[in-house]
């Protein structure tokens, strides 16, 4: 399987020597939003380097931003996660997918790229439908082996309830995102929340691994329904979520690397600039270490995988997009433009065989 070529490789040397998997990662400066350059990328490697080895990206082509973060990692062992950017306007997909393959044949995918990533919650914004975005993945895969780069495993992002036979049947392994904190779901059932869509949709992919492509949780703004952002939460999601994904061995991208001043307040909160594990100014947030796994005991309910007493499905989703191109890359929608497939989907997941085993 292409992931376990590209990502599995690299699994067990991250988890033991960084905090993280992996870190969504933004290049653009942290203060203003323009552009990054070479030198701004590498100082903020230097700075991520205590956390992890490697970072996502969602789009080469914003800012351009794939050229100075791959020439940034030269000569280092960094990886990232390559992302092509998906909206209503096909050609803003086409001109990162040229992007990617001018990349390609300038830097060393092999050494530094652990997957491409095509279009981060397009579904879930409505902007694009599931076959569409199928159709995106099956291209940039082709894409790739036309170059000799066949073996970098190819996905999309979607939130959970998302991610329909259509998308599953297209990627390489599933790429998830699940945010308690925008379903309203308080911090003690944070974690169980999360892993019950992990494992529903370890029921629904038919072998292929799940990864959890963004998690976190905020440390200020305002409430969202019962979910309250706070430093202590934060750090408690963190560590339950980690300490649980890693004894489940379910590799992850932790959203996110830094506070981001640039960012918006959105109607839906005002959260947007906090949900680093770094403040604006680069320094952290928790005492080394962040988290601390022992004597951890993951929570039962709800979700375990012989379970099928399942709280009920909150319409409120995450909407995560990192690439604000444009106008339509708001973090989070309304709650009208929630994804109204989740409940159809969670009821076929129930009746799906039991869950399959991780591949990683």
């Amino acid at each position: 399987m292409k992931l376990a070529l590209s990502l599995c490789a690299c699994a067990t040397a991250a988890s033991a020597a960084y905090q993280f998997n992996a870190l969504a990662y933004n290049p653009k400066q942290l203060a203003t939003g323009a552009c990054p350059t070479v030198d701004t990328v590498r100082d903020d490697l230097a700075v991520l380097a205590k956390y992890t080895n490697e970072v996502r990206i969602y789009s080469v082509r914003d800012c351009n931003q794939g050229e100075p973060v791959l020439r940034a990692m030269e000569g280092t062992g960094w990886k990232v996660q390559l992302g092509l950017w998906i909206n209503k306007n096909d050609t803003v997909y086409e001109s990162d997918r040229d992007e990617l393959l001018r990349l390609a044949g300038v830097f060393d995918f092999k050494k530094h790229v652990t997957a491409v990533i095509v279009g981060n919650e397009a579904v879930y914004r409505k902007e694009q439908t599931q076959d569409q975005v199928a159709a995106k993945v099956r291209d940039t895969r082709a894409a790739l082996d036309r170059a000799g780069l066949g073996s970098i495993p190819v996905t999309t992002s979607e939130t959970w309830p998302s991610y329909g036979p259509a998308l599953i049947d297209a990627v390489d392994y599933v790429n998830m995102h699940a945010f308690p904190f925008w379903e309203g779901v308080s911090i003690d059932g944070a974690q169980a929340k999360a892993f019950e869509h992990i494992y529903d949709l370890q029921r629904a992919a038919g072998g292929k691994t799940v990864v959890v492509g963004e998690t976190g949780w905020p440390d200020a703004g305002g409430d969202y329904d019962a979910a309250v952002p706070s430093l202590a939460n934060e750090q408690r999601y963190m560590r339950e979520f980690i300490c649980r994904a890693n004894l489940e061995k379910i590799r992850y991208t932790w959203f996110s690397a830094f506070d981001e001043a640039w960012k918006p307040v959105t109607n839906a909160s005002s959260v947007e600039s906090h949900w680093g594990i770094l403040r604006g100014d680069k320094s952290p947030k928790f005492a080394a270490p962040m988290y601390d796994c022992k004597g951890f005991v993951p929570s039962s309910k709800p979700g375990g995988a012989a379970e099928n007493d399942r709280a009920a499905v909150s319409d409120r989703a995450s909407d995560s997009d990192e690439a604000s191109s444009d106008s339509s890359h708001s973090r989070h929608s309304t709650d009208e433009d929630a994804s109204s497939g989740g409940a159809g989907l969670l009821a076929a997941m129930a009746i799906v065989a039991a869950a399959v085993s991780l591949l990683l």
